[in-house]
């Protein structure tokens, strides 16, 4: 299967470049596999579409300020991107990062931070420059100097909002690097009718990496290589999975990041379930991919030949995802990051 059998044509102007005014006013499509039909709602309706004894997991991960601005040694501007620091407990004075201009910045190149804080690149490595700070850099650091990193779709600025709207309303546990996208439509109301219905809901943490976002860039899917993303189970989180399976009851998973959690444990252990602890993932789903554990899923609109999209192909199939699609652009739908949802039964 080919990398461009995923792509289609996107008006600019679908391109979502700020958020609902209102966080729970987006648009939803319900995507029914059972019959292919579609149907329109708003994200507020979530809680009454789905199955009454449904498990719902979100991602409740953390977007990090790990944008930063930097001036190299020669004048020029670079922007990094911090991905993760080398050290498990506290701030790191090496982290591993992205670069723009990525071609000039060699081995001994030296930067100057905000905050009078120095860095030079140590090795390049084949997923990004390690970078190593003159003072141990942290969250309390970033939050200060960093910047909210919106996606390169999103052609502006970070706004004073975007710190609280590229963030989930249960987003706990700091470690990623773009938001898990589908969770950012829950607002208190939504997850209170959730619990008001007797509906159970539970959480994992998938720290969104390069390997959720990056293109794919082969020609054939099949050689594409996700980057490894870590993740972690809590043993509340995996005694409600386990529970809810034995119990016969839908499991759906609230972005692909909480698919990808799922899926990457139900194919671990080899069978329908999950294991509680700390984990990483290069999990890749694309069509034929068999589900293992996620029965119901909501998620954004994709980018043309993503990994993402090739997700909810595998989940939903690529015709019925090509017309839910071609829907959405007829109905004037807003895509990625700050657009609207779609659930699918």
């Amino acid at each position: 299967m080919k990398t461009s059998h995923f792509s289609f044509d996107l008006p600019e102007e679908l391109i979502a470049q700020f958020p609902a005014d209102r966080r729970g006013d987006s648009r939803l499509l319900k995507l029914d596999r059972s019959d292919k039909s579609l149907s329109h709602h708003n994200i507020s309706e979530v809680a009454s579409l789905i199955p009454g004894n449904s498990l719902i997991v979100f991602n409740n991960s953390k977007v990090r300020k790990a944008r930063l601005l930097a001036v190299s040694e020669t004048g020029g501007k670079v922007e990094f991107l911090l991905i993760k620091p080398m050290s498990d407990d506290g701030p790191s004075t090496e982290w591993l990062a992205m670069v723009s201009k990525a071609k000039k910045q060699k081995v001994g190149k030296r930067y100057s931070f905000p905050g009078g804080i120095e860095g030079e690149i140590i090795s390049v490595q084949d997923d990004g420059r390690l970078v190593r700070f003159s003072e141990a850099v942290g969250d309390e650091w970033l939050h200060e100097n960093g910047h909210i990193p919106l996606p390169p779709y999103i052609k502006r600025e970070d706004e004073f909002a975007d710190a609280e709207r590229y963030q989930t309303v249960f987003s706990e546990k700091t470690g990623s690097i773009a938001a898990p996208t589908a969770g950012l439509h829950f607002n208190q109301p939504i997850l209170d009718d959730i619990a008001a219905r007797g509906i159970e809901t539970a959480f994992v943490s998938l720290h969104v990496g390069r390997g959720t976002f990056l293109p794919v860039r082969t020609d054939d899917i099949e050689d594409h290589k996700m980057h490894s993303e870590d993740y972690e189970i809590s043993d509340e989180t995996a005694e409600k999975i386990n529970r809810a399976v034995s119990e016969n009851r839908p499991i759906l998973a609230v972005g692909t990041t909480s698919v990808r959690t799922l899926e990457s444990e139900a194919a671990r252990i080899g069978r329908r379930g999950v294991e509680a602890g700390r984990r990483s993932t290069e999990i890749f789903i694309y069509p034929g991919y068999r589900f293992g554990l996620v029965d119901h899923m909501i998620t954004n609109f994709h980018t043309p030949e993503s990994s993402l999209l090739m997700l909810v192909s595998a989940f939903a199939g690529k015709e019925a995802i090509d017309t839910a699609y071609k829907t959405a652009v007829e109905e004037r739908y807003r895509f990625y990051s700050y657009g609207d949802a779609m659930l699918i039964l």
